[in-house]
């Protein structure tokens, strides 16, 4: 089988690298791809890159489609979805992972989710949207800190921002409004502040089915102690203690199934990954927000664990057979994912620095490297090419074996520019 696969993340790097292990697979299409995952190229797969198409370039990548003609496409970020990739794929008669724009405004607008949620009953945090400043140091006058502010649109996985100062959170509510996440910004959504513990559930929908994934727990702040900015994360670990069975059952009651049912009745039914982002305590899980594909890094744990083959699982989604599709199979063994990012993010970073010794620290047991920002010079090497870098993930047969195995393969890394949190998963440890 062909497939197109969209994006050049590590997320993708990690689709891709499952994907290649399906005996369906022949062929992939890449737009815009990564050098690495170039090298998936072998005997049984070929490997075409369009590294001039972007991956927000929607037309571009149906016309693409529209040549190669792809048994299905695989579609790795939010924006396309957003921008409706899926909707022009599906009337240009092609197979596609991934939900319409109408149903990707689960992630495109947190506005219009909270507002989902409050019609519906469906546990979330309790919120108000606001379009000006008066408005927002009005709400926030209501609530207790820490104060949780959300760009409502699209940000990268970088448009929230939480502080415990009342004028503080009013300032930064300011400098939202005003543009410091784009139009992404223009509209904010202030919540309360949850309490509890974090995790995240992946949901494989096709419009009237829905079966849980696995759980996993990521690592958002920049820094150790989950201090500093907000990033796309910093490491993960899966399975999610926290996520167990019994507490996987009360979310897909709770959470995902009335937002599904929610989602048909507004002429807007799922199809593709939903990515839930739950707050648990004692009272049960409470809805973060959703996302649209799978998460980044947790995608890349999600991949070392799966058993099954991901082509079928896709394809499954994509037209709408999922109930026909046999109990997904998962290692017992956790797994986990540090990421190494370019000193100075997720701000400014500098591009260009040599990566060395990254064919020693892929012989690391049980050791799988991700590449998320890198290129290949033929007279350097490996070059960081990014803010996050390097996802490197091991399994174990703990969640410490397995951090182990992540940590002695960084050690060997030779990139002094770059940059790592040193505990990840201390909450199951």
């Amino acid at each position: 089988m062909k497939i197109m696969l969209v994006g050049n993340g590590g997320r993708e790097h990690a689709l891709a690298w499952k994907l290649a292990q399906s005996p369906m697979a022949s062929e992939f299409v890449l737009a815009p791809g990564s050098d690495a995952m170039m090298q998936l190229a072998s005997d049984q797969i070929r490997v075409l890159r369009f590294d001039d198409i972007a991956a927000d370039n929607v037309l571009a990548l149906v016309t693409l489609a529209q040549e190669h003609q792809p048994d299905i496409v695989v579609v790795g970020p939010e924006n396309p979805l957003a921008d409706g990739l899926a909707d022009k794929l599906k009337l240009a008669g092609i197979c596609v992972f991934g939900p319409s724009a109408a149903a990707a405004q689960l992630e495109a607008s947190k506005a219009f989710t909270k507002e989902l949620c409050a019609r519906y009953n469906i546990p979330a945090a309790r919120s108000k949207t606001v379009s000006c400043e008066i408005e927002a140091a009005r709400y926030l006058d209501t609530l207790p800190g820490p104060y949780v502010l959300k760009a409502d649109g699209l940000a990268a996985g970088k448009g929230v921002i939480i502080t415990d100062d009342l004028q503080q959170a009013k300032q930064d509510a300011k400098d939202m409004l005003c543009g410091q996440f784009g139009k992404a910004s223009a509209t904010l959504v202030i919540e309360e502040f949850l309490t509890g513990e974090e995790a995240s559930l992946f949901v494989l929908c096709d419009g009237k089915t829905a079966i849980p994934m696995a759980g996993a727990q990521d690592h958002k702040r920049a820094f150790d102690g989950d201090n500093g900015p907000n990033t796309g994360g910093m490491g993960c670990y899966s399975p999610a203690p926290i996520l167990d069975e019994a507490m996987t059952q009360t979310a897909m009651e709770q959470i995902i199934k009335p937002t599904l049912l929610a989602m048909t009745k507004e002429g807007k039914p799922f199809c593709g990954i939903l990515y839930a982002g739950l707050m648990i305590d004692k009272s049960g899980p409470k809805l973060i927000e959703y996302n649209v594909r799978f998460g980044d890094p947790e995608c890349q744990v999600l991949m070392r664990r799966l058993q099954s083959d991901l082509l079928p699982v896709l394809l499954a989604c994509a037209k709408g057979n999922l109930e026909q599709l046999p109990p997904l199979q998962w290692s017992k063994e956790p797994a986990a994912c540090v990421v190494m990012a370019a000193s100075g993010y997720p701000g400014q970073v500098k591009k260009g620095a040599k990566i060395g010794n990254l064919h020693n620290a892929e012989k690391e047991p049980k050791t799988v490297i991700f590449h998320a920002g890198t290129k290949y010079d033929h007279k350097q090497g490996w070059l960081a090419d990014g803010g996050r870098v390097l996802n490197i993930t091991a399994s174990g047969a703990d969640l410490s074996s397995a951090l182990d195995h992540c940590y002695n393969a960084i050690a060997m890394i030779d990139w002094p520019q770059g940059f790592y949190r040193r505990d990840i998963g201390w909450r199951a440890l």
